[in-house]
């Protein structure tokens, strides 16, 4: 399998990916897409041998289909993507685009919900327990159908960092 991993930082969950990948592994990752050409994941993948590209128009979905078709692309992966992919994207990729989130969707998902945003608005909520999920991408942030979760409690005098790090290792491991 064909595969395109989305980032817009540092690629901390492209590393993880391309841990697990060996060269025996039923897939491998072709082409790497951010929508800024500063995000560090970009250079892990140049690093890495793989394309590494920057999208000029997030929002544009013929750009998006051009550089996928190109690359023989099977399945999208957002790893710390932070944009809507376009609807034809995901109409042509149905089934076919996967996200990790850093909380236990439907909590403390959609637009603008990431990073130390989601882990602040945990905090602030109350909630004794917090994790990641990866799921499926349709038109709306953070909606589609759930595969996988895992948690972590939310310990008494965490910040967003601390809750951040014990999270980011469950999204590594998913």
């Amino acid at each position: 399998m064909r595969v395109a991993v989305c980032i817009s930082g540092r690629g901390s969950n492209l590393r993880a990916l391309l841990a697990e990948l060996g060269p025996d592994a039923p897939a491998r990752v072709v082409l790497v897409l951010s929508n800024r050409s500063t995000a560090g994941g970009l250079e892990l993948a140049r690093a890495a041998g793989i394309p590494a590209e920057v999208l000029s128009d997030a929002s544009d979905a013929s750009e998006w289909l051009g550089r996928l078709r190109a690359h023989q692309v099977d399945l999208l992966v957002l790893a710390g993507f932070l944009k809507l992919v376009p609807a034809p994207v995901i109409a042509t990729f149905r089934d076919r685009i996967l996200n990790i989130h850093p909380s236990l969707l439907p909590a403390f998902g959609g637009p603008g919900m990431y990073g130390e945003r989601v882990h602040r608005a945990v905090l602030e909520s109350g909630a004794t327990v917090s994790g990641a999920t990866v799921h499926l991408v349709d038109e709306v942030y953070d909606r589609g159908r759930i595969l996988a979760q895992a948690a972590v409690p939310v310990r008494p005098g965490d910040t967003p960092a601390d809750l951040g790090h014990r999270i980011l290792e469950l999204e590594h491991r998913l």
